[in-house]
C-alpha cells in the first residue's frame, strides 16, 4: 500500500509524517525505516526505527533509488513499512513522470507486503489522476 502526503513546501507534510511513524513504530510487529535526505529530525524519531539518509548512498536517478528500495526489503525481511521524506529529492525526480516511479514501488509493495507512507512536495492537482486514490493528507 502506498499512502501519500501531499503539499507545497513548507506545509507541514513533514511534521505529520514524523507523526505517523512514531505512531506506527509503537504498534509495529516488523520494522520501520525512514527516507530522508538528511539526518536533520534524528532527534524528532523513535529510537526504534532505522533513519536512512539517502544522500549518503550517491543515488543520481530514480532507477538507482529503486534499486535501492530492494536491497533494503531484500536485507530485512521483517520490513512492514517505509516512510519516505522530501520524497521527489530523495527518489531524484527532478522533470520526469512521477507515474512510473510511483507505480514501481506499488508493485514493490504489493509483491514484498511493505506500505510506503510518502511527503510529496506537490499539491493534489498536480498529481496524476490515478495516484490520488492514495492521497491520505493534502495541504
Amino acid at each position: 500500500m502506498i499512502q501519500i502526503i501531499a503539499g507545497e513546501k513548507g506545509k507541514g507534510k513533514t511534521k505529520i509524517l514524523i507523526e505517523k511513524v512514531n505512531t506506527a513504530v509503537r504498534e509495529a510487529k516488523g520494522s520501520i525505516v525512514y527516507l530522508d535526505k538528511s539526518n536533520k529530525h534524528m532527534y524528532e524519531l523513535s529510537n526504534k526505527l532505522r533513519l536512512i539518509n539517502v544522500k549518503d548512498y550517491f543515488i543520481d536517478n530514480s532507477d538507482e533509488f529503486l534499486g535501492f528500495i530492494c536491497g533494503l526489503i531484500s536485507q530485512d525481511h521483517d520490513l512492514e513499512a517505509v516512510y519516505l521524506d522530501s520524497f521527489l529529492k530523495i527518489a531524484d525526480i527532478k522533470d520526469q513522470n512521477i507515474l512510473p516511479v510511483l507505480n514501481k514501488l506499488d508493485r514493490i509493495s504489493q509483491q514484498f507486503h511493505v506500505d510506503f507512507v510518502i511527503s510529496i512536495s506537490l499539491n493534489e492537482k498536480e498529481l496524476p489522476e490515478s495516484v490520488k486514490k492514495d492521497i491520505i493528507v493534502s495541504l
